[in-house]
């Protein structure tokens, strides 16, 4: 690598035709807020300032983990125009209570007229490389059907999304008297520790979780532009005595003629079936206020939580439209070295299973590759294994399948169903890999 001696400009590859690789700086702010805002926009010819809001942030040196530098950009020298970028936002995340470090390429973008020349390529090997050497186990990014499986991830890992859609006249009426019984408010830093102990319990419901630091929480409360495509209103839940009751965080203005509610959590003692409702007038009404504030109309609300939630089924006639969940893409380089670091939670599985205390071996197949997984009276080891053609298999997991498995997307069964060429051959083979990986949905609240 070699500097750019006419600032702090890192340049990190020559890519011909003008064409050079390197390193952001804060200096770039605005002409990477320029190009995201432009090609992230909802229609072509248009301009998402709350892309090129959030876009700022992160570049601002105000976020907790993440600087300018955390940026590649593409810059065509003729002309100093940036050509295409992208960022690394490295968290933590949790796999059964047990962190993992992850890194999310983020707001990959291209110029039209740049397109097709290996540039997101060229990006991606670099952030590959700085989440390696970071040691984050897991690369995650969002993005559209087909085209990151070619640069080696697996698209369904991890439900995406999900969501329960209602329209403002189905709104509950309130009939329990003259004031609501619980209170919906504006969180304020004090409230933190309320809520970060409620999203912990919140985080035990999913097999992964995205974990949160306490500057982490006070970036989310007050820390990013209010005009940022990612900036949520965080709210404490109150009784009517004033006593917190749960959270919820939801957007900061209509998408399309929405609110969206992204985070909705109680204490184990509070009811959903009494809360819900409150949470949808609340909801209906800042919808309303959004609308008079911004010269938009107001029709929808969305409880955007993920596939599965508790308030679905008690308000499933408010909320009468579903919206299936779309998938992470998840990259994996070292598939033994994961299963390595997770295993206390594959032992406890397994200790809870038919199969505790289990003692042998199992060695899953991935064609190219391989893991043997070790059991000694439930103690669990795994290795790297490389199959001979020859070599019998106790299951096998063509690409990166494996990793719908692992992280609970999909059964053993239904991955069988899909993939001709994946399964289990044997009870024992069957028995194991469902008590290690059940089916269990997640909704990755990720940092952003």
């Amino acid at each position: 690598m070699t500097r750019d001696l006419k600032g702090e400009q890192e340049v990190l590859r020559d890519l011909g035709n003008g064409l050079v690789l390197r390193r952001a700086s804060p200096t770039d702010t605005e002409a990477v807020a320029t190009l995201n805002g432009a090609v992230h926009a909802d229609a072509p010819q248009t301009f998402s300032a709350g892309i090129a809001a959030w876009t700022r942030d992160l570049m601002s040196g105000n976020h907790p983990t993440y600087r300018a530098f955390d940026w590649t950009v593409v810059e065509d020298t003729r002309s100093g125009r940036i050509a295409s970028t992208m960022c690394l936002l490295s968290q933590v995340w949790s796999y059964s209570g047990i962190p993992f470090g992850v890194g999310r390429p983020e707001l990959v973008g291209t110029l039209p007229e740049y397109r097709r020349r290996g540039l997101v390529r060229a990006q991606l090997n670099v952030l590959h490389c700085w989440s390696a050497e970071r040691g984050e186990l897991v690369q995650a990014i969002t993005g559209i059907p087909w085209y990151y499986r070619q640069f080696g991830y697996e698209l369904g890992g991890l439900n995406l999304g999900g969501a329960r859609t209602g329209y403002l006249p189905l709104a509950p009426a309130l009939v329990s008297g003259p004031r609501e019984p619980y209170a919906v408010r504006a969180a304020r830093e004090e409230d933190l520790p309320f809520i970060t102990k409620i999203y912990e319990r919140r985080m035990a419901r999913d097999r992964v979780a995205c974990v949160r630091t306490e500057a982490e929480w006070r970036y989310e409360l007050d820390g990013r532009d209010p005009a940022s495509e990612v900036a949520a209103c965080l709210c404490v839940i109150e009784t009517s005595e004033g006593e917190a009751a749960g959270y919820l965080a939801h957007s900061g203005r209509l998408r399309n003629g929405a609110i969206i509610l992204g985070e909705y959590e109680l204490l184990p003692n509070i009811s959903w079936l009494a809360v819900t409702p409150v949470v949808i007038r609340y909801l209906a009404a800042r919808a309303q206020q959004y609308a008079a504030r911004d010269g938009q109309q107001a029709m929808y609300y969305i409880f955007g939580l993920g596939a599965e939630h508790p308030s679905y089924e008690l308000a499933a006639k408010h909320l009468p439209q579903v919206q299936m969940p779309y998938a992470w893409y998840l990259r994996m380089v070292d598939i033994p070295g994961f299963l390595r670091h997770v295993a206390p939670a594959l032992e406890r599985r397994l200790e809870t299973s038919t199969l505790a205390g289990h003692t042998g071996l199992l060695s899953v197949s991935f064609y190219r590759s391989g893991v043997r997984l070790s059991f000694n009276q439930g103690a669990i080891t795994a290795d790297t294994w490389q199959p001979a053609p020859t070599d019998r298999h106790d299951a096998a997991f063509p690409g990166l399948t494996f990793l719908q498995l692992l992280f609970g997307y999909r059964s053993l069964d239904e991955l069988a169903y899909a993939f001709a060429d994946c399964g289990a051959r044997g009870d024992e083979a069957r028995a194991l890999l469902n008590a290690l990986f059940p089916k269990q949905a997640s909704n990755v609240w990720a940092l952003v």
